[in-house]
């Protein structure tokens, strides 16, 4: 693993066990977990200690009130923002060390404001089934992140 790490962002995530996974897939990569805004569970839920394993010692997590307050505080930071919305595919872009991957709550996904504004940093991964709504949050989390530790060469060795 290369020093610096990728974060990813959760925004207003309401399942525990997701969250929980997402923190143990953290914990594995040295990647850092940034939790943004009202969350629908507390820290000490035991659903999310359970799908984190005792790995939560591990994980680089902050708090933070709003996603502004993020932005402000990594003003270089390349904010990626994940939505089933989103017309350019995960695979069309290319992952730098340090980048931020923004998913949104699971039953909502990300405010619509928030990507109108992304633009071309707005990205989706496909789903061939009509039927199908939408993904897992932490496999989306785990899909993108790999796609990213990947491009940038820290898979290797």
């Amino acid at each position: 693993m290369k020093n610096i790490p990728f974060h990813i962002v959760l925004i207003e995530p309401e399942i525990p066990p997701n969250t929980g996974n997402i923190g143990r897939l953290c914990a594995a990569t040295g990647t850092f977990l940034h939790l943004v805004g009202k969350l629908g569970f507390s820290l000490d839920d035991k659903h999310l200690k359970r799908a984190g394993l005792d790995y939560w010692p591990e994980v680089k997590l902050q708090r933070w009130e709003t996603l502004t307050e993020l932005q402000l505080q990594f003003p270089e930071g390349r904010f990626w923002y994940m939505s089933k919305k989103a017309a350019k595919n995960y695979t069309q872009v290319a992952f730098t060390e340090g980048d931020f991957l923004v998913f949104g709550k699971e039953t909502k996904g990300l405010p619509e404001e928030l990507l109108n504004t992304a633009g071309e940093m707005a990205l989706r991964i496909p789903i061939f089934s009509k039927t199908v709504r939408s993904l897992n949050l932490a496999n989306s989390a785990s899909i993108i992140l790999y796609e990213g530790l990947r491009q940038t060469g820290q898979l290797e060795g």
